[in-house]
Formats: C-alpha cells, structure tokens, sequence
C-alpha cells in the first residue's frame, strides 16, 4: 500500500470507531480481516495512524475546526507527524485509493491555525470533565503534562536477575536497538518511530529463556521502591498477570515467601507460565474461590503487602489512548471504591514493623494521595514512610529521582514528562 492509501484505510478505521463505539483494537482487527491484500507492515502503519489520531484526537480536531475522522487525521499529521501543509496536500491528492485533495478551508487550517489559544483539556488531549481532577494534579501544568502523555511510548524490557544480568542481555539483543532504561537498574528501552512494529519479543531467545521480560520503566521502579528483601515474607494483592510479582520474586533471589493473588482469577491466567519461565520456586498464587478469603491463613504476619491497585488507568494512555476517551465519571468512583476496600483489606496481613506499598498507574489525587490520607485516618497504626527513604531503594539515583518525580507528603509520582515512564504513584505504608 501506499502512504496516501494508508491514510484513506486509517479514516476508514476511525469511521468504524466513531460510528460502531468499538475499541481501536478491534476496529483494526475487523478491517484487516477484510483487507488480506495488506501486509504486515502496512497494517502497523494504519494501526500507528489511527492510535496517533486518538492520543490528540482533541487538538488535532481543533486545529483543523473540523471533529471528523478525516479533520482529525489531517490535524494529527501537522501536529504529531510534524508535516506541513505541502506534504499532507501531496498525499492528498485524489489519486486511486488516496484521500480527496484538501479544501481551501483545510488548506489555511493547516498553515494558520495554531493550538495557542486552546484550552488546556484540547492541547492536552483528554476528556473535558477531567479538568478539574488534573488541574488539582498538575495545576497549569497540565496541558503540558497531558500532552507528554499523548506521545507514543517506549517498548521496556525488565531484566530477571535471577537468570541474566543487565550488560549480557544489551549485548544480545542489541541487533534490536536496546538501551538502558535512565531510573531501573533492571531495564532496556527500545524507542519505537511513528510507523514501527513492535518487535517480536516472545520470539527471541532471551525473552524463550526467561532472561527478559515486558515491563514499563515506571512499573519497575514502582516494585523497587517496596524494598523487598531476600527471606521476607511478600504478598502481591493485586497480582494480575505477574509482571510485578517476577520483579519482586527477583529482588527476592529465591529465598522467602511470596503469595500472588487477586480477586480476578481470570488475570491470573498467564501468572503460572511466567514464573516457570522465569525460574521462580518461592511463589505460590492463590486463586480466589467463591467468596472466601484466599490468604485467611495469614494474620498480621506480612513484612510487605503489594498493592497494584485497580484504577483508572490514566497514567497509561499514553499505551492505551482510546481508554481516556472512553473513560466516563462513573468509572471513577467505582475505583475509589475498590482501592479503598484493597488497602483495608492488605492492612490485616502486615505484621508490625512491615509495610504495604500502594501503587497506582493513575495521576488522578483522589486514586493517589487522598486515599492516602483517609487510610491512614482510618489505620492510625501506620505511617507514610518518607519520599527520601523510598527514595533511596534507587541507591545512586535517588537524588536525581527525587528531583524528577512530584513529592508530596502521602509519596512519588512518575509521569511521562518529568520520568520518561508511564505515570505510576507510590506510597510506601509503615505499620508501627
């Protein structure tokens, strides 16, 4: 296909999304179920397209005044792709299986319109309503931090300690691209251009081996700042599919205890094959059944209780853009609700003297520090250990960390802009 082709199959997509209201996911597996001819390159391109229109979807509708998928498509070429008016016009040129030529409205939009003026919820690309909960967040900031996170984000890869060691795996996979990850002494980046595939990770013999895994920077750094320790006894609450349980099974070096749970059984599917390949014997995951308790063995006898908790999900759309379009009020006030029955519920398993690191990927004040503080208004046996001392499980990095994340008094949060990684906040809770 050609470029001119790919653009008219992404407004074909985005017609989809718009007038169906399916996920982008879909709409790209229907419409490559009914085009063949495209191959595999052609189709990471249209999936590239149609997820850099979503992720400034908003600014790109406002710069060309027009909120179709065509207006939207044309605003993200200038705005995202950095094209000027000549280069759109030249791939708009009314040719076989070419969008129509640009109007003269289109034309001066493209060469005369700015985002200066927008709001900040349209040159930070989200959803209206959200204003107010990422102004408490980001204060003016918040376009700026917003828009941080509407760029397409990085493929990192965790290194298991338990079976490589960082500088082996650069060498190996270096034929990829791979660097090392600024905060995580376990991490390798691989930075992905507009039209890129993802790399075929689970084909290589490092990921076969266990020796590699798929995990975002900040998520890493968010299972370091726990300070797990060799011998201690660990429960993950929230554990989904593993990727954080692997990180601490590693810190952990295969000695102690580690529980993996969560609610879901159905997200602790993929859980089992993972620690087999990545050579963890100290794990043990508890599916839930019915509505019994699945840890009632355990009292009071946790040094740490992770907690990934369910959230909105906004410090992820830089991954998942359409999710933020999708997102509605409702949605979260259901996680409030959710996080705080997780945090009361981890609180019974620590034993005095231990921990619960309370994790979100979410920006949001009410899913971070203000739950927070109403936990330990309700649990006044435990205190917020400070940002420096968490800090501080970074070892060198920990000034330079500190300096990069927002510190408040209740944790660290890591965003796009200030971190380079998906925003994550994270609360290290002491029990006295």
């Amino acid at each position: 296909m050609t470029p001119a082709a790919r653009l008219s199959a992404a407004i074909e997509v985005m017609k989809t999304i718009d007038g169906q209201r399916v996920p982008a996911a879909k709409a790209l597996k229907e419409w490559g179920a009914a085009h063949r001819f495209a191959g595999s390159g052609d189709r990471a391109a249209i999936s590239g397209l149609v997820y850099d229109v979503l992720r400034r979807q908003a600014s790109s509708a406002w710069i060309m005044d027009d909120d179709t998928p065509r207006g939207r498509l044309l605003g993200m070429l200038r705005l995202e792709r950095g094209m000027n008016a000549d280069v759109i016009a030249s791939l708009c040129d009314g040719s076989r299986f070419a969008p129509e030529p640009l109007t003269d409205g289109e034309w001066q939009a493209l060469t005369a319109r700015s985002l200066q003026e927008a709001p900040a919820h349209v040159a930070g690309d989200y959803p209206e309503w959200l204003d107010v909960y990422l102004a408490e967040a980001f204060g003016d900031d918040r376009a700026a931090e917003t828009a941080a996170m509407a760029r397409r984000a990085p493929l990192d890869l965790r290194v298991n300690t338990l079976k490589a060691k960082r500088d082996k795996v650069l060498g190996s996979l270096r034929h990829l691209g791979v660097t090392a990850t600024p905060w995580s002494p376990l991490g390798l980046r691989i930075m992905l251009g507009a039209d890129a595939r993802n790399p075929g990770i689970q084909a290589e013999e490092e990921f076969i081996k266990g020796a590699v895994e798929v995990q975002d920077e900040g998520s890493q750094v968010a299972a370091l700042l726990s300070g797990v320790r060799p011998g201690e006894q660990v429960i993950d609450l929230c554990a989904g599919a593993g990727g954080k349980t692997l990180t601490l099974a590693a810190m952990m070096q295969g000695r102690g205890r580690l529980i993996a749970t969560d609610r879901d059984k159905r997200q602790l599917a993929p859980i089992h094959e993972r620690l087999s390949r990545a050579g963890v014997h100290n794990a043990e995951i508890r599916s839930p059944k019915g509505e019994a308790e699945p840890l009632s063995d355990i009292r009071e006898s946790a040094d740490l209780v992770l907690i990934d908790a369910p959230c909105t999900g906004t410090g992820t759309w830089r991954r998942n853009p359409d999710a933020k379009w999708r997102m509605r009020p409702g949605a979260l006030e259901v996680r409030l609700r959710d996080q705080s029955e997780v945090l009361d519920r981890a609180a019974g398993f620590v034993k005095p003297g231990g921990r619960v690191a309370y994790v979100t990927c979410s920006v949001l004040p009410q899913e971070n520090s203000e739950q927070i503080r109403k936990f330990i208004s309700r649990h006044q046996d435990f205190t917020v250990m400070p940002p420096s001392k968490v800090a501080s499980m970074l070892w060198d990095k920990a000034d330079d960390f500190l300096a990069a994340v927002y510190v408040s008094n209740e944790g660290l949060l890591m965003t796009p802009r200030r971190t380079g990684t998906d925003g994550f906040f994270v609360s290290i809770l002491a029990k006295r």
